[in-house]
């Protein structure tokens, strides 16, 4: 009897333990944090490419071959000289096919003159010979106006970036052989999404990073927003005035974090621990929701202007389905 109701007693406190760790594994682990105190800012992402704020582009306006280009690249230029000329061989033939006609019709339109005047040849006659005579002027004119399409010229004074292309290549309509500019000053062509671009002003502090710069954060600011945007891509140019000291090249790739809103001395959240306009907080071991007043919300953390006390412990990532006063069970604090 003694030992049956010892083995009662063993059943019993296995099925207590059995029951007390089920109740315990459904209790879930949490990660809690203090808030803390520091700058609050709300930034506008996007990513640019360094330019030359005065710059151009060099490009045939007609197809021909290259028959010399300058040894020009990182050199300076002044506006309007030579970089390269196509072949103009078949241009300067006909233009001296055109000027000889053009020379023999002034001299039948001078003989058709005289006979107008002594009455031999009617007035018909001449201005056919003048109509002719301007016929050839303005096709002279167009061969011109061809020739000079022909010699590729620096459109304004400064540094030739880049040059591509070399003597005997054929090129197109369009085709980029030069980038000219000025080294200085600098900014940053970005495009921001039109979902963001309500809060970009002109004026407002930038923060960027470059690849090649990866352990400093370089400033910026928005000097001019794009009135138009593009409704394929959805997003609006934005361009980011450089300091003369940046150490950006002009073609560098950055990305860039305009700051639109900021305040110091702001109490932060973790912004994953923000749930259904509140957070959870943990009072003797168990989880109670607080409702509080948001102000700006970056990407990592969110500022609280009110509903908080500053020494509470915040769950980090409330799990799915928390509710005030379930019990929960705190793990190690990040």
């Amino acid at each position: 009897m003694v030992r049956r109701l010892g083995i009662l007693l063993l059943l019993a406190g296995l099925a207590a333990a059995g029951t007390a760790a089920i109740f315990w594994s459904r209790i879930p682990d949490v990660a809690v944090s203090a808030p803390i105190r520091g700058p609050a800012v709300q930034a506008v992402y996007a990513t640019g490419v360094v330019e030359p704020v005065h710059w151009a582009k060099v490009t045939p306006l007609i197809r021909g071959r290259i028959a010399e280009i300058c040894a020009c690249e990182g050199r300076a230029v002044l506006k309007g000289e030579r970089l390269a000329r196509l072949d103009d061989r078949e241009e300067q033939a006909a233009i001296s096919e055109l000027e000889a006609r053009a020379t023999f019709l002034t001299s039948e339109l001078e003989r058709y003159r005289r006979l107008v005047q002594r009455n031999v040849a009617s007035a018909q006659a001449y201005e056919r010979a003048a109509s002719d005579v301007a016929q050839v002027k303005a096709a002279i004119a167009a061969a011109r106006e061809r020739l000079r399409h022909l010699e590729l010229v620096a459109p304004l004074a400064g540094i030739v970036l880049r040059k591509d292309g070399e003597v005997g290549e054929v090129v197109q309509p369009g085709e980029i052989l030069f980038w000219i500019g000025r080294e200085r000053p600098l900014w940053i062509v970005a495009e921001v999404d039109e979902e963001d671009i309500p809060a970009v002003q002109p004026g407002q502090k930038v923060l960027i990073k470059a690849d090649a710069f990866p352990a400093q954060s370089l400033p910026g600011s928005v000097a001019r927003i794009t009135p138009k945007g593009d409704p394929i891509n959805k997003n609006y140019r934005v361009r980011i005035a450089l300091p003369d000291t940046t150490p950006l090249h002009i073609g560098m790739t950055t990305e860039i974090n305009i700051v639109a809103r900021e305040q110091q001395d702001a109490m932060l959240v973790p912004v994953e621990a923000l749930r259904q306009n509140g957070v959870f907080v943990v009072v003797e071991g168990r989880a109670r929701h607080r409702e509080v007043v948001t102000g700006i919300i970056g990407n990592s953390r969110a500022q609280i202007i009110d509903g908080l006390a500053s020494n509470v412990r915040i769950i980090i990532d409330p799990p799915v389905g928390l509710a005030d006063g379930d019990r929960v069970r705190v793990s190690d604090t990040p």
